[in-house]
């Protein structure tokens, strides 16, 4: 029986046990595949075959085969990996499945993907912290699709390491001939996305061949078994360490007044006391004081420690900037071109805010419409004006403020991020950076000596921006017009934003899809800002029914400058109304992507004023709303 056997070390000497196995290299690996190619089976092989198994575990499994197993009255190996009922019953992997084992030679975690197309964005998942890949092939299929698809999304997340595994070798008589003509189409696949070498193995994962023991059946074969491959290949901390050093700060260390320490892992290099380091994006430079680690101070660190760095001088560092080399310091820029694996069933929203983080760092950022779509079996590059789940495409990304990063190629430490969804929180896109934007480094601000706070002081009064929102109809442009009537009456300097009217001129070129509305509205905050810079009370009157896109606003803006109006008119007013017939055309079919007919509103949350039409006169609104601006107290506010 194949059940766990404890190290005889365990007993005699435990804490030499657990030090010898602290001192093993870990490798990372995944299998992927298409579906029913056996990955599942294969790891579970691996579990059995390693003795990993604890006896109630194979007591338990050799129960379940019974039930639900697909191999008759023997034991199914992939129950071990296949946790989900759904999985189980279905005969098929959903989740990534992760799964730790060792050997005498070498300590692993195993990611089981899925090979179903619509769970790639698991499989990517699973990649992403992965030294290895094993991709499976069914000897009676050869190279299908998925295979192609997981190879490619396997080279692009910067797995170097490749394992092609021919398996169910014994479901074609363990023919040699089949094997070298799997092995050639594959290759010929291979060289043309990048992969200059991989190592292919025939094998069984139901009956074991080559998995851990050489095959009887196959000795035309000489190479290494699955196992013996994995135990010997090298790591990707080995050449992690050879890189320049990096530390991306994620915690400053201050216990008391005599120690200030910045706390991270080491992503790539060694470091050590006396070492020129640089700050980025700063640039600040000092040296390396002190490196603390548990136990104590420490000679050396290397990429993969985590330690607490103490510098020689004061400076300012904090969680999300790099220590680097000196004279070898990453890139920082605000605009870059990346590749983008869509994870979300949503479609990209090009000009929407995303939130961006890569390593410590998080940040808002923007996604310009892909410069095109890859389509992985032909990579052929596709033209696109968005990105639907699964896809894969290249587009520039901007963010609110500058990253340090490096290109992908170069480490995935500071070379991959996530995009999340602001109103979600969802992770919908894993990205890899591939060059800064040129752009980035040659445009920078402009000191001007007479500032937004002269410009406000000379026309005394604070700028801000009045955002109006609400559904076509609402009554948005009506009390606006109001609102700065008042406004000029007292004296103040405004200037009033309306929707069709912008869209005469400066919004000329966009449509009414979900991605035109996203980049109207952020052309429009980006000129009321300016107008703020300006020393002017800015009212702006559009639909705007993204709640993303309000805050993208409210975000370029000082606190407190920005003012959401909600003009909360119920959609049967608003379309009883209907003063420009809109309403009508869009029930008729003739007006597609129409706010509240066939394209969503999001009111607003917490607004800071909120108008009920139904229980309020505009004059009375426009009251009100000046006298918030000018401060005057009101018991309505």
């Amino acid at each position: 029986m194949n059940a766990y056997t404890p190290d005889a070390l365990v007993a005699a000497d435990i804490d030499a046990y657990l030090d010898a196995h602290a001192h093993k290299s870990m490798l990372r690996f995944i299998t992927c595949g298409s579906v029913d190619d056996g990955k599942s089976t294969l790891i579970g092989r691996l579990l059995y075959d390693s003795k990993q198994i604890f006896e109630d575990q194979l007591s338990a499994l050799e129960a379940d085969s019974k039930r639900v197993g697909t191999q008759g009255q023997d034991i199914d190996f992939a129950l071990l990996v296949d946790g989900l009922a759904a999985e189980r019953e279905q005969g098929i992997t959903i989740d990534v499945a992760y799964r730790f084992f060792s050997t005498d030679r070498r300590k692993f975690i195993v990611a089981d993907t899925p090979g179903h197309e619509q769970y790639t964005r698991n499989m990517v998942t699973g990649a992403s912290t992965a030294d290895l890949a094993v991709i499976l092939i069914d000897a009676r299929k050869g190279v299908l699709t998925q295979t192609r698809r997981h190879s490619y999304l396997a080279h692009l997340v910067g797995i170097r390491e490749i394992v092609l595994a021919v398996n169910k070798m014994d479901l074609v008589g363990h023919d040699e001939a089949t094997f070298d003509a799997i092995v050639a189409d594959y290759r010929a696949f291979a060289g043309s996305i990048g992969i200059d070498r991989f190592v292919a193995i025939p094998l069984s994962g139901l009956t074991g061949a080559n998995v851990a023991e050489a095959s009887a059946e196959m000795r035309w074969y000489d190479g290494p078994t699955l196992l013996d491959h994995l135990e010997t290949v090298p790591v990707d901390a080995d050449r992690a360490a050879a890189r320049p050093f990096r530390l991306p700060v994620q915690w400053v260390n201050r216990p008391d007044l005599d120690f200030r320490g910045f706390a991270g892992m080491i992503a790539s290099g060694t470091v050590r006391p006396g070492d020129a380091v640089r700050v980025v994006p700063s640039g600040r430079t000092t040296t390396v004081k002190r490196i603390v680690a548990m136990g104590g101070d420490r000679g050396q660190a290397q990429a993969g420690e985590s330690v607490t760095l103490m510098l020689a001088d004061e400076v300012d560092c904090s969680r999300g900037d790099v220590i680097a080399a000196a004279d070898s310091p990453p890139q920082a820029a605000d605009q870059f071109s990346a590749t983008l694996v869509w994870l979300s069933d949503a479609p990209l929203v090009p000009g929407r805010a995303y939130q961006l983080k890569l390593g410590s760092q998080s940040v808002g950022a923007t996604v310009q419409p892909p410069g095109h779509v890859v389509d992985v079996n032909t990579q052929a590059e596709l033209s696109a004006k968005t990105l639907e789940l699964n896809d894969i495409g290249v587009a520039e990304v901007y963010t609110d403020r500058a990253i340090v990063f490096e290109p992908y190629d170069e480490g995935a430490d500071l070379g991959g991020f996530i995009l999340i969804d602001r109103a979600t929180n969802a992770t919908v896109a894993a990205g890899m950076v591939r060059f800064a934007l040129r752009r980035a480094q040659n445009v920078h601000w402009q000191a001007i000596d007479v500032t937004r706070e002269a410009h406000a002081a000379q026309k005394g009064q604070r700028p801000k921006v009045l955002w109006f929102t609400g559904l076509s109809g609402a009554g948005k442009s009506t009390i606006a017009n109001l609102v700065e009537k008042k406004l000029h009456a007292l004296g103040r300097h405004s200037f009033l934003l309306d929707g069709d009217n912008v869209r005469h001129g400066l919004n000329r070129d966009l449509g009414f899809t979900e991605a035109d509305r996203v980049e109207n509205i952020r052309r429009v905050g980006e000129v009321a800002r300016l107008m703020t810079d300006a020393g002017l009370i800015v009212l702006t009157a559009f639909i705007s029914p993204f709640r993303a896109e309000r805050d993208l606003v409210r975000a370029m803006l000082p606190e407190g400058e920005f003012v959401e109006i909600f003009v909360a008119t119920p959609l049967a007013d608003a379309e009883a109304r209907d003063v420009k017939g809109l309403y009508g055309k869009a029930r008729a079919g003739q007006l597609a992507n129409f706010t509240g007919i066939d394209s969503p509103y999001e009111a607003p949350l917490a607004p800071e004023i909120r108008i009920d039409t139904r229980a309020e006169t505009p004059q009375a609104a426009a009251e009100r709303i000046v006298e918030h601006v000018v401060g005057i107290w009101s018991p309505d506010l």
